[in-house]
């Protein structure tokens, strides 16, 4: 295995789930979007945003492990 290479990939996604976080938490702190969108569109969104925290949380360890 390409020890390098792979670091690449798992950077790059881990970079991209924290993006998501990042595009989720904006979302969700817009009181307009809170306040206007309906209960189960705002739910759906905070269940994103926890998968993509456990991925990226896997995705750290795991680039861990490679160091």
């Amino acid at each position: 295995m390409d020890v390098a290479a792979e670091r690449s990939r798992l950077g790059k996604a881990r970079d991209k789930a924290l993006g998501e976080i990042e595009r989720i938490d904006r979302k969700l702190s817009n009181q307009k979007f809170v306040a206007n969108a309906p209960d189960e569109i705002v739910e759906q969104e905070r269940e994103k945003r926890e998968g993509y925290r456990i991925e990226a949380d896997k995705l750290s360890a795991a680039l861990e492990r490679l160091q």
